[in-house]
């Protein structure tokens, strides 16, 4: 089975394009020539305006229906020297200098407009600079000071729709253009049953310790039920502890577009551990496999069909996932992987990730070469993820020729749990299919 993607000649035109959007264009022109007074209360009647409406900014483009111009905002005062934008995969980070906001000349407005294709969905932080000194000229100076400011980014305060970030204190903020892909689930207006999450330590003898584990059990089980699906999810401390997975789950459940079912989420500790233990790691698939599952079975009424387990990841979470579809299928009956770091290959330093590959990725080359897997595969990526989209489709045409069961999807974004978040709730939709007594 196949998912369909856009039109391959359509592709490129996801890429942002630098452009002042109509409301700010107007701002400017009736700037020119006002004096202090009337730029003051133009600066003022466009925040109003702002507020009510939001950040980003989001309009319609003349002759251009499938894009829009998408304007981030920021309201400065007299100290600020620059605003930074750092959005998904939208910004060159060997130039930051191309993501300043530009200042409307005598007023606080800060304004960076870009024309993106209407179903993108993304997050961003923005920064703004107060030093005392005035930014450098030169490019290389001022691309070392643009580095250190983008350490103190933080969400749109204008923006109401923010996503918890890890490891660094600040959150980011979120948007999405009119036709990105809509989320599955929905918010009923009064209560619904809402499922338990805990976190657990348990022994994890292949990694050498213990590990804490996140779980979801669904609400309104009976003795008698038969037993729960199972997702393994890479990542438990950020999907159960931080983004709310929990909530799309519970919702998901009520609406009838998901049977109950239970998740199983290792905690991912710290960077250093995870960049260790996470990609095709043999220790890692082992610890899933063989003292996970049996784990949560000595528990909870989870099953042991491979057909009703699914194992998904995002980034080197993504391999991990591939990886224990290909050494355990026996366990592992359907594989989500999002954003694989399919540049991952045994021997690579730890904490460097590699993200050219020479030749055939190592993981797409091992799916070559064995025999396939009676196991089901989705693939996720993001347009703007560079040479992971090539990747993708390496492994997408491998498998397919193989024969398996395997369908992608390009998404355009980045590598980004809003993203992730969305593709994943759907293809759990369509792999464990609706609740009981429901049709799709």
């Amino acid at each position: 089975m196949r998912v369909q993607t856009a039109d391959p000649a359509a592709l490129s035109d996801h890429r942002p394009i630098r452009v002042t959007g109509p409301r700010v264009a107007h701002l400017l022109e009736c700037l020119t020539g006002a004096d202090d007074a009337g730029r003051a209360r133009l600066a003022e009647e466009f925040w109003q305006d702002v507020t009510a409406l939001g950040t980003p900014l989001v309009e319609e483009l003349d002759g251009e229906p499938d894009h829009r111009a998408v304007t981030f905002l920021w309201r400065g005062h007299r100290a600020t020297r620059q605003v930074l934008l750092l959005a998904n995969r939208l910004v060159d980070r060997d130039d930051l200098a191309g993501s300043l906001l530009e200042r409307a000349a005598g007023t606080d407005i800060w304004h960076l407009g870009l024309r993106l294709r209407a179903d993108h969905r993304g997050t961003y932080r923005l920064a703004a600079d107060i030093s005392a000194k005035e930014p450098p000229a030169d490019p290389g100076i001022l691309q070392t000071r643009l580095r250190s400011l983008a350490v103190h980014a933080s969400r749109d305060p204008l923006n109401p729709r923010s996503l918890p970030t890890r490891w660094t204190a600040a959150d980011t903020s979120v948007f999405a253009l009119p036709d990105a892909p809509a989320e599955a689930w929905t918010r009923p207006p009064g209560a619904i049953p809402a499922g338990r999450v805990e976190r657990h330590r348990t022994a994890a003898p292949p990694l050498g310790g213990h590990r804490d584990v996140w779980t979801y059990l669904p609400p309104g089980r009976r003795p008698d039920d038969d037993p729960l699906p199972v997702l393994v999810l890479c990542d438990g401390d950020m999907w159960l502890g931080r983004i709310g997975l929990q909530h799309t789950l519970d919702a998901l459940i009520a609406q009838g577009k998901l049977p109950p079912l239970a998740v199983l989420a290792p905690d991912a500790v710290d960077r250093a551990t995870r960049n260790r233990e996470l990609g095709a790691r043999d220790a890692f698939v082992e610890f899933l496999a063989d003292a996970l599952l049996p784990w949560a079975a000595g528990r909870w009424p989870v099953t042991a069909d491979p057909a009703r387990t699914v194992v998904a990841g995002q980034s080197l979470g993504g391999m991990a996932a591939l990886h224990a579809g290909h050494l355990r299928p026996d366990r592992f009956g359907h594989v989500i992987a999002q954003s694989p770091s399919l540049w991952w290959r045994p021997g690579l330093p730890s904490d460097v990730p590699q993200k050219h590959v020479f030749g055939v990725p190592w993981l797409v080359a091992r799916y070559a070469a064995a025999e396939p897997r009676p196991v089901t595969v989705h693939l996720d990526v993001g347009l703007h993820e560079g040479a992971m989209v090539d990747h993708c489709r390496a492994l997408y045409d491998t498998l397919h020729s193989a024969r398996y069961q395997v369908t992608r999807r390009e998404f355009n974004g980045g590598h980004d749990y809003a993203c992730w978040h969305v593709a994943l709730a759907d293809t759990l939709i369509r792999l464990l299919g609706p609740g009981p007594g429901r049709t799709h």
